[in-house]
């Protein structure tokens, strides 16, 4: 690329962050009001021009204190989101047995992926900036310094084997081409842009860059707020300058017509890293696509970005304040008092400094009136309607009632249908959040594994826990991925909660629909419901049947380095029968094309668990005898 070219791409790369970031500037002052709403500093508005600026007290005794019902309302939320972390499984793509095998083995390698990468705890993040902004978002895409160290080059640098990176990405670093669009799918490019250190891009793209002054949203100062000679310090949420950071712009583009494999343009300043065509296959059917999952707190119709219940319950809060603070400045006059004084009768400055101290000696002037308070009167009983109006009003506008928030019961519901009911409403209002969640997971899942058919090369190690409780080892490459149509294998967990499906395991076994023809309860079946309990690892039975088919699926994943015994405590129907399933699969079939020897090998095996069948009946025939 030539000089011109360059100066033309990094140009164009930059006035087009610039016009997309003017165009979401509402959205970001509203994030910024929101945060500052949640950590407590609630004496703020936005301005005329845009930016969020703090409101002056009117007079010097006004109370200005802050009772944050948003903080709670947040943090209940984000506990019942906590139960959002759907199990998945992998759909085969065909019946072949083949297909199941590796459908199984996807799911497997997904599940050591979740765990390695610690999504569980991305998503939490996630969420985290979902409720308090409306938006979050995943980047999935392919750290080629991730995984385990394989080797050196020939500059002696370390060789890594390479993993899927998964970051969460907070709405202030995301734009999109148009607000109006609803969601990733609909935008042709996303422009991701994030402050770096100049020294992390030398090490990450190897190029020097001259710092930049840029914006960065976080604690920049501390606010006072606090009532009548009383006060306290709160943190601000707002924009701060750094020095030694550069704003690194990721521009990613859809395949268009004229650019069919789309494009990927890094910008630092007016320096060019890289440029490219997109870089993965994470698309159906093996299609580029953009790297990023959008996950919503509250869908917004007709706009990009969601919104939060924090946006919704500002205006509440504010008017909750206010009416907590004038009751308080009511029961200060009614408490101190207000002094009437006839015009020079009395020392004044003495007087309000000291106030009506016990004991006081108060010197007036002769022959004029002595000071005297005023009736304060009582507070309005309006004051406390109000409150009590504006506290159901949180939870009518939050879905959050008092059972989720205090873990108490309303004194007016006595009816253990009624509190159920209550709790269900709960559940059905925070559903569609979950939803989101659910649909962002499913979605991680999906990218992850295109990643992995594309660039898991060589043969890997996966760990995971097994059916039996065992943790146990996988060795595979990409062609052992030949699906990724991703089902969940759980119902929405907010509907389900635990103490649910312990009810309904209760209600199971009194109409005796776990048990078995002969009337009992089998081991397996056992271990499912301790399960339910929270007691999975306090029983370890196990079905023998199941072991049996374990072992033998083993045994048929090890007949292409050596012949498996035969052993007399195997039970040899089931074994023949898992050996001939595999025999007679594709995968075999494929496998004996390269080697021969191995159906032989493998009928060696099979003839051997029906000589010891036969020499069992024998010996049982003379026992009989």
């Amino acid at each position: 690329m030539d000089k011109k070219f360059i100066e033309d791409i990094v140009a164009d790369v930059r006035s087009d962050y610039e016009t997309r970031a003017a165009e979401r500037r509402q959205f970001e002052s509203q994030w910024q009001l929101n945060a500052n709403f949640v950590i407590g500093n609630q004496y703020c508005r936005i301005g005329v021009k845009g930016d969020v600026e703090d409101c002056e007290k009117d007079y010097y005794w006004q109370e200005r204190e802050v009772f944050n019902h948003i903080a709670t309302i947040l943090e209940t939320r984000l506990a019942k989101l906590s139960r959002v972390r759907p199990k998945m499984s992998v759909l085969p793509a065909s019946d072949d047995d083949g297909d199941v095998k590796t459908a199984k083995a996807s799911g497997k390698i997904l599940d050591s992926a979740y765990n390695k990468l610690d999504v569980n705890g991305l998503v939490g993040n996630a969420t985290m900036w979902s409720e308090l902004t409306g938006s979050a978002f995943y980047k999935v895409t392919w750290d080629v310094k991730g995984g385990r160290k394989v080797g050196v080059d020939e500059k002696k640098k370390p060789l890594y084997e390479g993993d899927v990176r998964i970051d969460v990405c907070p709405p202030y670093e995301i734009l999109p081409d148009s607000l109006m669009c609803q969601s990733v799918e609909e935008c042709t490019s996303i422009i991701h842009a994030k402050a770096v250190n100049v020294e992390d891009v030398k090490r990450i793209w190897g190029k020097d860059v001259k710092p930049e002054d840029t914006d960065v949203v976080s604690i920049s100062e501390i606010g006072v707020i606090g009532g009548l000679g009383l006060a306290s310090a709160v943190s601000k949420i707002g924009r701060d300058k750094k020095q030694d950071r550069v704003i690194v712009i990721e521009r990613y583009t859809r395949p268009t017509q004229q650019k069919p494999d789309g494009e990927l343009v890094i910008v630092a300043g007016k320096t060019l890293l890289y440029y490219g065509a997109l870089p993965y296959l994470n698309g159906t059917d093996g299609e580029r696509e953009l790297p990023f999952i959008q996950q919503n707190s509250i869908n917004r119709a007709g706009c990009f970005f969601g919104t939060s219940m924090v946006e919704r319950a500002i205006p509440i809060q504010r008017a909750y304040n206010a009416v907590k603070n004038r009751k308080h400045e009511f029961l200060n006059r009614i408490a101190v008092g207000v002094l009437a004084v006839e015009d020079g009768s009395v020392d004044t400055e003495n007087l309000e400094t000291e106030g009506l101290s016990p004991g006081k000696i108060l010197v007036y002037r002769q022959g004029s009136n002595a000071p005297r308070l005023m009736s304060p009167g009582s507070v309005p009983a309006d004051f406390t309607v109000e409150e009590q109006r504006l506290l159901d009003e949180f939870v009518d506008v939050s879905g959050i009632s008092e059972i989720m928030r205090s873990s108490t019961v309303p004194a007016s519901v006595t009816s253990g249908v009624a509190i159920q009911m209550l709790i269900e409403q709960d559940d059905t209002r925070i559903s569609v959040t979950a939803e989101n969640i659910r649909r962002a997971v499913k979605k991680i899942a999906q990218h992850m594994l295109r990643l992995y058919r594309q660039f898991a090369l060589t043969p890997r190690l996966s760990r995971f826990v097994g059916e039996e409780g065992e943790t146990e080892l996988l060795c595979w490459t990409k062609s052992d991925i030949s699906s990724d149509d991703i089902i969940f294998d759980t119902d929405n967990e907010i509907n389900t909660t635990t103490a649910a499906k312990q009810s309904m395991m209760f209600d199971l076994l009194k109409a005796g629909l776990l048990y078995d023809e002969d009337g009992k309860l089998s081991d397996a079946m056992r271990y499912k419901i301790l399960e339910v309990f929270g007691y999975g690892g306090w029983e370890r039975t196990q079905n023998v049947s199941a072991l049996h088919v374990s072992r033998a699926g083993k045994e048929n994943a090890a007949i292409t380095n050596k012949v498996p015994e035969a052993s007399e405590v195997d039970d040899h129907e089931l074994h023949v029968a898992e050996h001939v399933k595999y025999f007679l699969s594709h995968e075999f079939e494929e496998r004996c094309l390269r080697r021969p020897e191995l159906k032989e090998r493998l009928l060696n095996h099979i003839r051997e668990h029906k000589r010891l069948k036969n020499t069992e009946k024998l010996l049982e025939g003379e026992g009989n005898v």
